[in-house]
């Protein structure tokens, strides 16, 4: 019982890094958006600026040049934030997956350890071979978090 006892810790304090983590990554993936709809907005700023100033005709194409390639600067910023912002997101997503795995794992865990106190009040070898048997579902469970990918 005391071994089930030290893999549902671990299991346990495993599940909540991971959830952690998962929460800093998303975090990060909407400060990523944030960043991209500000890029935008000087984007579409840009693009205004230029399209006024080619009314101008005695100010020469040179404002125009300047807002169009400003614009054009910030649509590429644009897609490597976008890019940055979906991977943070994919991963936040994967680390929640495996939390979930660590949290299934847990609730065998758990069962393979009230099995196994009833075990020991009762002497049943059923009960024991369940409490076995729980652990070692929960153990698989919790440790197909590495097969998680992205």
């Amino acid at each position: 019982m005391a071994i089930i006892a030290a893999m549902l810790a671990i299991d346990g304090v495993m599940g909540h890094l991971l959830t952690t983590e998962e929460l800093l990554l998303q975090q990060k993936a909407s400060d990523q958006w944030s960043y991209y709809q500000a890029k935008s907005i000087r984007r579409y700023d840009s693009e205004v600026a230029a399209d006024l100033f080619k009314g101008f005709h005695d100010l020469g194409p040179e404002p125009v040049e300047k807002y169009k390639k400003a614009a054009e600067k910030y649509r590429q910023d644009d897609e490597e934030i976008s890019k940055e912002a979906k991977g943070l997101e994919a991963e936040s997503k994967m680390k929640g997956d495996q939390a979930h795995r660590l949290d299934y794992g847990e609730v065998f865990l758990e069962l393979g350890i009230v099995l196994a106190s009833m075990a020991i009040m009762t002497k049943s070898n059923l009960l024991w071979i369940s409490s076995i048997a729980g652990a070692l579902v929960g153990l698989a469970l919790a440790l197909s978090m590495f097969m998680v990918t992205s």
